[in-house]
């Protein structure tokens, strides 16, 4: 052997040597002398102390994932036992986390630039004790050291597994405390299969909940139906069907259950999660599902996190139901109005981040009480409030699916909803308070539209649309709109809830109201060609309906023409004043109207006729006296001028005493002398017809309008001054 070989066999005998005293030294050293070490750089690593307190073994194994030399490289595989992570000093509980065990793979080149990389992290039995205190200081915000220099080790987290575990959640400020028990499936599960169960689950609920109809407008076939809405798509949310494919490979492999408070409320909820959380792989998303019920509203959701380190990315199919909207308020933390029972299915992806997260159900389904509705919602947070945005639709809307949103609905059905403001008995105005606290805490921009709304068959609204803006309390309906047999009603309508009391304002127009499409099925107006048009401008404070039309002041405007009215008809429309009235001076028949013109103002809630005639082939009726909406008084008289022979058909004048809910219409004293006093009655009208003419739309296809030919015979009155008092009789 050469000089040159015997060289180069000593140093490769040497290499040798020492990798194997190496190998000999690793595979007899007392891991445990490094546990000081890796706690104080994991310490600094996530700003918590961190312990290893049981033993610290490792085994060594080359990374199959690395590429050219490196995979040479072994790399150690480390077991540590009886892992605890502490909590901050104000909490109740010592640690956050403790784990009976740790297995993480652990990157020996990335320790040479002080960083601690962990591709894959195996948590065994973890236990996890999340708190928030009154201040609003909560335990799972890890806040890094802080100085003028960069921390020197930084941590890098990959694949996170666990097996059975534990959580907790002691919630001071939302006055929450929540156990949620982790243990593995006997067999995983796919995610189609959770899917189609989860639908399933929801559909019960909402049957449960608000009825089979409900039930059938959540199925799992409405994700596919075309609803087209702001963002121009046609089909389910694009976020929501990347999600549902690339989370087809993934498996559920363990289920957890939770019970509690939320909010105060009882809640419980189970669900199924799968094993790997991928931290740094976007396109490796984790699958989670859960059914949830807090007090008596119902979420169910199946879909995927991705990003979980950050936030980044929530792909849901999301479920709601329960008896009202507003419940969600504590829930969701968005305003929403009162509304009958419900239940909605629709996809939710939300976008989080530190300045501001984006939240968007999309394409969604469902229904209220008994009306349908569909659309779009996004809902963003950030200063100075969050603000929900989008359109919704209807295509068959109950109008009494709307008195909730007025305090309008009977005290059993208040209940059932969770308000406890009892509509009193002797009261017709709904007294219930708007909620306008929560009009302060949230912006709103969403647009409605009903393509046709449901109130009973004699009275057809067609339509209903309008525009919802909520700036800083200050709720505007601008257009409001009604389709209604044939002609529109449109104005706006403002509630200033940043205002104590409530401020509103409402401005309302009617025009072409046909009467014989008003009333379709009364033979009587079949052959009518007259129509209503109108203007209603009020102003008002208070928070309730009842306090706004209390104080109410302006104005409001009718006029009717060529028409005809009987009894039935008015108890069919539910005016009970008019239906006692009528039946009082023409008995059971239809009475033909030529011209009904109502003119009243309104001061501080005492509405005042300046006019208020019916002229009919019988006689010239009118009415004089005030309606006081704060107290819900009438105070009316009602004095028929006579035509013709037809007198003796004629009851006496009337009296409407009593209240809204409870009105006492009877005979007045003298009725020859009130019905000579009733012409003298139309005296102070000319100024009223005058205002009314303008509510005169002539028809060039009809003829010509007879309520024209009556206001200027009113306004022409030679021998009555304007503005003379109406003499008023006792009872």
């Amino acid at each position: 052997m050469t000089r040159r070989r015997r060289i180069v066999a000593w140093i490769v005998a040497a290499l040798v040597a020492l990798t194997g005293l190496l190998v000999l030294v690793v595979a007899l050293f007392d891991w445990n002398r490094l546990k000081p070490f890796i706690d104080d750089k994991v310490s600094q690593a996530i700003g918590r102390p961190f312990a290893i307190h049981g033993d610290l073994t490792v085994n060594w194994r080359r990374p199959q994932d690395q590429p050219g030399w490196r995979s040479w490289l072994p790399w150690p595989e480390f077991t540590a036992r009886d892992i605890t992570i502490a909590n901050p000093g104000w909490t109740k509980q010592p640690h956050f986390a403790h784990l009976d065990a740790l297995r993480f793979r652990l990157s020996p080149l990335a320790l040479l630039a002080h960083r601690i990389d962990v591709p894959s992290l195996q948590l065994v039995q973890p236990g996890v004790e999340l708190e928030r205190d009154g201040q609003g200081r909560n335990n799972w915000t890890f806040t890094l050291p802080h100085g003028d220099r960069a921390p020197r080790w930084s941590l890098q987290l990959g694949n996170v597994g666990f097996d059975r575990g534990r959580v907790t959640l002691d919630d001071a400020t939302h006055k929450t405390d929540l156990t949620v028990q982790i243990e593995p499936l006997q067999k995983a599960m796919p995610y189609d299969q959770v899917v189609a169960q989860s639908e399933q689950a929801a559909q019960t609920q909402a049957r449960d909940v608000a009825g089979a109809s409900a039930a059938k407008a959540v199925a799992g076939d409405a994700a596919t139906d075309k609803t087209p809405g702001k963002d121009g798509h046609g089909t389910k949310g694009d976020d929501v069907g990347k999600a549902d494919g690339a989370a087809r490979d993934t498996r559920y492999q363990f289920r957890w259950t939770a019970e509690g408070h939320y909010q105060g409320a009882p809640a419980k909820g189970s669900g199924r999660i799968g094993a790997v959380l991928a931290l740094q792989r976007k396109d490796r998303p984790f699958p989670v599902q859960a059914q949830l019920q807090v007090g008596d509203t119902h979420i169910g959701l199946a879909g995927t996190l991705t990003d979980p380190l950050h936030l980044g990315a929530l792909d849901l199919h999301l479920w709601f139901a329960g008896t009202s909207m507003a419940r969600l308020y504590p829930l969701l933390g968005v305003t929403l109005p009162d509304t009958h029972p419900y239940a909605t299915r629709g996809d939710l992806s939300a976008r989080l981040g530190d300045h501001g997260s984006r939240f968007d159900y999309r394409h969604f389904h469902g229904r209220v009480g008994d009306s349908d509705l569909s659309g779009n919602l996004r809902f963003v947070t950030g200063d100075p409030r969050p603000k929900l945005s989008g359109d919704l639709h209807s295509q068959e809307l109950e109008f009494g699916d709307l008195a909730p949103l007025i305090g309008a609905d009977s005290n059993a059905e208040k209940r059932q909803r969770g308000d406890g403001t009892a509509q009193p008995a002797d009261k017709a105005l709904p007294v219930e308070p708007f909620r306008t606290d929560r009009w302060r805490a949230m912006d709103a921009d969403v647009t409605f539209a009903a393509a046709h709304v449901s109130h009973m068959k004699a009275l057809p609204i067609d339509s209903l649309a309008t525009h919802l803006v909520m700036d800083g309390g200050r709720l505007t309906l601008d257009p409001l709109a009604f389709g209604l047999a044939g002609g529109k009603v449109h104005g706006q309508l403002t509630l200033d809830g940043g205002q104590s009391p409530m401020r509103g304002h409402a401005e309302l127009d009617a025009r072409h109201i046909r009467l014989k499409a008003l009333f379709p099925e009364f033979d009587a107006m079949r052959t009518s060609l007259g129509e209503i048009n109108g203007r209603t401008d009020l102003d008002a404070a208070g928070n309730s309906v009842a306090a706004l039309l209390g104080s109410a002041n302006g104005e409001v405007k009718l006029l009717m023409n060529d028409g005809a009215i009987s009894r039935n008809l008015l108890e069919a429309a539910g005016l009970n004043v008019g239906n006692i009235i009528l039946g009082k001076l023409f008995g059971d028949r239809t009475v033909q109207i030529d011209c009904a013109a109502t003119d009243l103002s309104a001061h501080h809630g005492l509405f005042r006729t300046r006019l208020f005639v019916f002229d009919t082939k019988d006689a010239e009726i009118d009415v004089d006296g005030t309606v006081d909406m704060a107290s819900e008084k009438l105070d009316l008289d009602v004095r028929p001028q006579t035509k013709g022979l037809r007198i003796l058909s004629l009851r006496s004048p009337l009296y409407v005493r009593g209240t809204l809910k409870h009105p006492d219409v009877g005979v007045q004293a003298g009725p020859l002398a009130l019905r000579a006093g009733g012409a003298v009655a139309l005296g102070a009208v000319a100024a009223p017809a005058a205002a009314l003419l303008a509510l005169i739309s002539p028809d060039h296809d009809q003829p010509p309008n007879t309520c024209q030919r009556v206001l200027q015979q009113l306004r022409g009155t030679g021998d009555l001054r304007v503005g003379e008092p109406k003499r008023r009789s006792s009872k």
